[in-house]
């Protein structure tokens, strides 16, 4: 009994930390294909963007818990939009690092995402972001935002337990480049309604009030990380 215990948990330990073999060359460019046609046209961007929210809205909750910060929730609405409250200091570090996780989060997850799926971990890669999508179901405050992450984590578990391991592989890598490319569009939509007197409050503007470093510099920080994330991470899942 216990030689069989052993050996079924070193069997799972093997299945989801070893390695896998990389896809072929032809499905890492399907699968970015595929990441951008969901990210470009704005009709499923409207749709899709919901993901992204739950990256962007979970950033500013994990940072906030990090930060020793009191996470009172999360919401997310049916327009994309999102809201995480938590409570503390008004000022500070702690408050300056939670506000500017929002827009850095999809992108950053997605470079490591990709270092992951550089280094063949695509199993791991999924158990891990099933644990952060039930993580964050517990901070939802409102029926849509836990409809969307259970819908979004049964996906991740359906794929995880029951397709095979091409089928993972193609998975993953949507998911990543999807991070990645999605990642960029908010900050230029971001910049747009600025530009049009619009999104008075947003992250880049709460940033500047608690810094008084202008917005445009904190928007110029977001399209920083979003893009060398996404240079960085494409070389990773392109093996350059």
């Amino acid at each position: 009994m216990y030689v069989t215990a052993s050996t079924g948990a070193a069997d799972l330990w093997d299945r989801v930390f070893g390695s896998q073999s990389d896809p072929d060359q032809w499905v890492v460019f399907a699968t970015a294909t595929l990441a951008l046609a969901a990210v470009v046209p704005h009709n499923i961007w409207r749709l899709s963007r919901n993901a992204i929210t739950i990256a962007h809205e979970g950033g500013h909750g994990v940072v906030a818990l990090v930060s020793g910060r009191r996470l009172d929730g999360i919401r997310l609405h049916s327009d994309t939009s999102g809201l995480t409250v938590s409570r503390g200091k008004p000022s500070g570090l702690g408050m300056i690092l939670t506000a500017a996780a929002g827009y850095t989060a999809p992108p950053l997850l997605g470079l490591g995402g990709a270092a992951l799926l550089a280094a063949g971990h695509i199993t791991a890669l999924l158990w891990l972001a099933t644990a952060l999508l039930v993580a964050l179901l517990v901070m939802i405050r409102n029926a849509y935002g836990a409809l969307t992450v259970i819908l979004t984590g049964g996906t991740f578990v359906l794929v995880s337990w029951l397709a095979g391991p091409q089928v993972q592989a193609a998975f993953a890598y949507v998911v990543v480049w999807f991070l990645l490319l999605g990642g960029v569009r908010p900050a230029f939509e971001l910049q747009g309604k600025r530009r049009r007197g619009g999104a008075g409050d947003s992250d880049a503007d709460q940033l500047s009030r608690l810094t008084h470093v202008p917005a445009g510099m904190w928007l110029f920080f977001f399209h920083a990380v979003s893009l060398c994330s996404l240079l960085g991470g494409g070389r990773w899942l392109l093996g350059l």
